[in-house]
């Protein structure tokens, strides 16, 4: 199975590190909830950790928006909890309380389409509705970081389309106009522009 828009989010069942602890998680453990699915490189790596921390300083936020954040690499479980064993300042993610996944067999990065040849992942994000299905994906290149601002504002996007058959135009925000699917709406949104 690969990883579609519009279609079913490929489930998986792995090893993860859960608040310092070893659990098996599968996706389907979150079925009634958004899921913000990301892959990473490496542990101990240098974007990595910006990004992980980012994520983990937002938690709030997505569970404000009934939403899990799962990071996934193709490291150990044994090596996540390494890495959340260092602080902050010494490049480490102490204190995230979100699932890392233990991807050593690559089948979920290679499930979502972002395994490299050489055996790592590519940082794509995954936005997954409640009903397990695949609302967005986007892929950076290794040297690229994500905004978790950009994410949020994705999920506000997903809710407010689902909730008000709606949908949302470029640059949209949670709080402000969007459109009914026709040419009319689309007239009366140029028109404020």
């Amino acid at each position: 199975m690969t990883a579609f828009v519009t279609q079913p989010a490929p489930d998986f069942k792995a090893a993860a590190l859960v608040n310092g602890e070893f659990k098996e998680i599968s996706l389907a453990d979150y079925k009634g909830k958004k899921v913000v699915l990301f892959f990473y490189p490496l542990d101990f790596t240098f974007v990595c950790p910006t990004e992980i921390l980012a994520f983990s300083d937002a938690i709030k936020e997505f569970e404000a928006r009934n939403t899990q954040v799962i990071g996934v690499s193709v490291d150990s479980k044994f090596s996540h909890f390494a890495w959340t064993q260092m602080d902050r300042k010494d490049g480490g993610i102490k204190g995230i309380t979100f699932p890392l996944v233990a991807d050593l067999n690559k089948t979920i990065a290679a499930d979502y389409g972002v395994l490299l040849p050489a055996g790592i992942a590519l940082r794509g994000l995954f936005i997954i509705n409640k009903d397990g299905v695949l609302k967005h994906i986007t892929v950076n290149h290794n040297d690229l970081g994500r905004n978790v601002d950009e994410v949020l504002r994705l999920i506000d996007a997903v809710d407010f389309s689902e909730e008000n058959g709606e949908v949302c135009p470029a640059n949209w925000k949670k709080g402000e106009k969007a459109m009914k699917p026709n040419a009319a709406s689309l007239k009366e949104w140029a028109a404020t522009k």
